[in-house]
C-alpha cells in the first residue's frame, strides 16, 4: 500500500481526466490515391526500343484545410521517360493523406505538413508508381529517398532570405527534383 506521501498517489491525483488531453498530437489519419494517370503514348512501338531512357521526376507538395483539425496533404509526382524516337510513359500520381493536428503552434503545423506527412506518404506513393510503370509494361521504376525534412528547411531558409512572402495554396513546392532510382 502507498503512504500518504508516495509519488504515485500524487500523481494519480493530478492526472487529467479522460478528453481533457491538451498536448499536441499530429497524425495521418487516411491516405488515398486521389489521381492517377498513366500514359504509354507510344505502345508497342516503344516496348522495341533498346537505348537507356532519359528520366524526369517532379514533385510537389501542397496542403488545404479539410475541416478545422484536418488538412490534406498532397503530394504530387510526376514521372517520365522519353528516349531519342519518343517517350515511353508518363505518369502523373496524386497521392493525399488526410493530416489531424491539434494543440500545435504555426511553425509546428506547418513543418509537420509539409515535411514529416510528406516522409510518410511518399513510400506508399512510390509503391503506386512503380506498379503503374510495371503495369504498363515496363521495369518497375524505384524512387530514391527524398530528404522532406532538408528540402523543408532549404526551403523555409531560401523564403526568410529572399522575403518571400505567404505561401499560397499549393505550399512548399519543391522545384526541379529528380529523386529517380535505378530501374530494375
Amino acid at each position: 500500500m502507498a503512504d500518504e506521501g508516495d509519488v504515485l498517489k500524487n500523481l494519480d491525483a493530478a492526472a487529467p481526466s479522460n478528453g481533457d488531453d491538451q498536448g499536441p498530437v499530429a497524425g495521418i489519419i487516411t491516405q488515398y490515391v486521389k489521381d492517377l494517370s498513366v500514359e504509354n503514348p507510344n505502345a508497342p512501338q516503344a516496348y522495341r526500343w533498346q537505348d537507356q531512357p532519359k528520366m524526369d521526376v517532379q514533385f510537389n507538395i501542397g496542403a488545404k484545410p479539410a475541416s478545422d483539425d484536418v488538412t490534406e496533404v498532397e503530394l504530387r509526382i510526376t514521372v517520365s521517360a522519353k528516349m531519342e524516337q519518343g517517350t515511353a510513359y508518363i505518369v502523373d500520381l496524386a497521392y493525399c493523406g488526410l493530416v489531424g493536428i491539434r494543440n500545435m503552434n504555426e511553425q509546428q503545423s506547418h513543418a509537420f505538413t509539409y515535411a514529416e506527412a510528406p516522409r510518410i506518404l511518399f513510400p506508399f506513393a512510390r509503391r503506386v508508381i512503380s506498379d503503374a510503370i510495371r503495369d504498363a509494361g515496363y521495369a518497375p521504376l524505384m524512387l530514391d529517398p527524398i530528404d522532406f525534412n532538408g528540402l523543408y528547411v532549404q526551403r523555409m531558409q531560401q523564403q526568410r532570405a529572399g522575403g518571400e512572402g505567404a505561401q499560397g495554396e499549393g505550399g512548399m513546392a519543391p522545384a526541379g527534383t529528380n529523386p529517380a532510382g535505378s530501374q530494375g
